[in-house]
């Protein structure tokens, strides 16, 4: 794929085939994804890339623990909910996702059916779990890096022909996914990937969120008009 076709080609996929991508495969992705800019080259980075029996019992676990009511333990902050504009965004594109799937703001079940599949890193056959060196938790550089590296990582997926959707449900239970994941001490858990071969029968997968332009998102300093 040329440059501009993975960039304006890629969207957020939250279903897919069963079917394994080969490791060697995702091997060559993170080999891509790892050229990403990182503050004075520190490369605070890595990844723990899961499948078969280990995933599904992060997958229960998950699951089994955000249905029980355990409050979620993200390593990552999140920050206070989102308000104004952002929160609109966040909005949106739910209503894009819920109007594809055919799911009624009263339907319940579904609703709770669709939240939960985050939690189970939406059924993809591959989650790769970023984390970052805890000696450098608290520098704004490391998320910042480790964002750069998320950014490139999905990208290059899609050149392959993979899908991949970045998400945070996936990790909000860090203990199961500490233990099923093996994820050493010194590692500060940030994000999940589902990765995989798109179905593009699932209709969310057609939906494109919308962007803000580039007139709403920059100011131009010291430019001819």
């Amino acid at each position: 794929m040329e440059f501009d076709d993975v960039i304006l080609g890629r969207r957020s996929i939250r279903g897919y085939k069963p079917d394994p991508v080969p490791r060697a495969l995702i091997e060559e992705i993170i080999q891509l994804a790892m050229r990403a800019p990182s503050s004075m080259n520190s490369q605070p980075w890595n990844f723990y890339v899961i499948t078969g029996e280990p995933l599904n019992r992060i997958r229960a676990g998950n699951t089994e623990r955000m249905v029980a009511g355990v409050p979620q333990s993200r390593e990552f902050r999140i920050g206070e909910p989102f308000a104004g504009h952002h929160r609109e965004r966040q909005v949106q594109v739910a209503k894009q996702l819920f109007s594809a799937m055919g799911i009624a703001r009263e339907d319940k079940d579904k609703r709770q059916d669709w939240v939960l599949r985050g939690f189970r890193q939406f059924d993809a056959p591959v989650c790769i779990i970023v984390t970052y060196d805890r000696v450098l938790a608290g520098s704004d550089d490391t998320p910042f890096d480790c964002g750069a590296v998320t950014n490139a990582l999905v990208n290059a997926a899609w050149s392959r022909g993979l899908g991949a959707v970045i998400n945070s449900q996936g990790i909000m239970q860090s203990p199961v996914v500490r233990e099923h994941a093996g994820i050493a001490a010194d590692q500060v858990i940030m994000k999940s990937i589902a990765l995989g071969w798109p179905d593009h029968d699932f209709p969310a997968n057609a939906v494109i969120s919308e962007r803000k332009s580039v007139k709403d998102a920059t100011v131009f300093v010291g430019f001819d008009e």
